[in-house]
């Protein structure tokens, strides 16, 4: 974010190692504005996961208590090898059957779940969460492009052992499973995207000087600016999601570095591309689809799912009111229910 909001953020414990002036090496541009800007996102991104792996002492919220089991508190952190990165992954619930794969949203780790989902899922279906490569746990550099980043999510998968899943896909992680399912068709079973657009969507391009506007927030503030819509029920929601999200509080993932929230960063603008084909290429992405997204999402508008629905063969939209980017943490319940039903049939 500004370079005011930085200094504040250094003197933390938690952000002590991290080198803000180091996030901002990007040489391939030259528009000096366009730069400031990237700045503000890659601090955004990085704030984004930060919030989640700090511990906080006097953190007093009630967490999540509405499922039976808490998977998400209790799943260990395992490694396995696939090509040149060992990636961490947590496996939640032990339902057999077509394990659901989940793909996390820019600049987020395993942790930045929020349990409310993990665990309504993780009671019906085996859930697998993980970092892709570079991200968090995982090793290996990050790519700068979807492409590469599905790629290697399948060796993930492959590596597994698993010949066919259900892959749900938040923000960057709907590209992804978007991309998969272009490519590698036959591991996929059903989707599910939410904060979701294809390539080219509309104003995803516009993100950076969006999320400029975030600038002397707090790391909460930003949260719930980004993730939820301005109403004060939409806000509670987003203040419960953001406690249930810290609650993990033992063998926490590694934060998001400098490096991967850059790479990640190119790759969602990469996406953001204007591509006339994008629409009629959806037709070939002929498995089940539920796209779920919040009527006033302004990182990745509610217009993209709309279009989206009319071009997908088989695809279910649900537009969640008075939500925002986060639009399934808030309405948490409503979209396990959707889920479990979609997945169910």
């Amino acid at each position: 974010m500004a370079d005011s909001f930085s200094k504040n953020l250094i003197g933390r414990s938690c952000y002590k190692k991290i080198y803000l002036s180091n996030i901002l090496k990007i040489k391939k541009m030259k528009n000096n504005r366009t730069i400031n800007v990237i700045k503000r996102f890659i601090l955004f991104i990085l704030l984004g996961s930060l919030i989640v792996s700090c511990k906080k002492d006097d953190l007093t919220g009630n967490g999540f208590d509405n499922a039976p089991i808490d998977y998400h508190q209790a799943a260990a952190t395992q490694f396995i090898t696939a090509g040149e990165t060992n990636f961490a992954y947590r496996v939640l619930g032990n339902k057999a059957g077509i394990p659901l794969v989940m793909i996390s949203a820019l600049g987020n780790s395993m942790d930045d779940w929020d349990p409310a989902i993990t665990n309504g899922l993780a009671q019906q279906y085996k859930v697998i969460i993980f970092d892709i490569q570079g991200v968090g746990s995982s090793s290996g550099a990050t790519p700068n492009n979807i492409p590469d980043m599905a790629n290697g999510v399948v060796k993930f998968i492959n590596a597994l052992g698993y010949t066919k899943v259900n892959l749900l896909g938040f923000s960057m992680g709907s590209f992804i499973t978007e991309q998969i399912a272009l490519t590698s068709p036959d591991l996929v079973n059903k989707i599910i995207l939410t904060g979701t657009g294809p390539k080219g969507a509309d104003g995803l391009s516009n993100l950076p000087n969006i999320l400029a506007t975030t600038v002397g927030l707090t790391p909460e503030q930003i949260f719930l600016a980004s993730f939820f819509a301005s109403s004060d029920e939409s806000q509670h929601a987003g203040k419960l999601a953001y406690e249930r999200i810290q609650k993990r509080r033992v063998n926490r993932d590694a934060p998001v570095s400098n490096e991967s929230a850059t790479a990640g960063l190119y790759a969602v603008l990469g996406w953001a591309q204007p591509n006339p084909d994008a629409l009629n290429e959806l037709k070939n992405i002929t498995k089940p689809v539920l796209i779920a997204q919040g009527e006033n999402d302004f990182l990745v508008p509610v217009i993209n799912a709309t279009n989206m629905s009319n071009n997908l063969p088989n695809a279910r939209l649900i537009v969640y009111h008075d939500a925002g980017h986060g639009a399934i943490y808030q309405y948490h319940d409503e979209f396990i229910k959707a889920a479990v039903e979609f997945l169910s049939k």
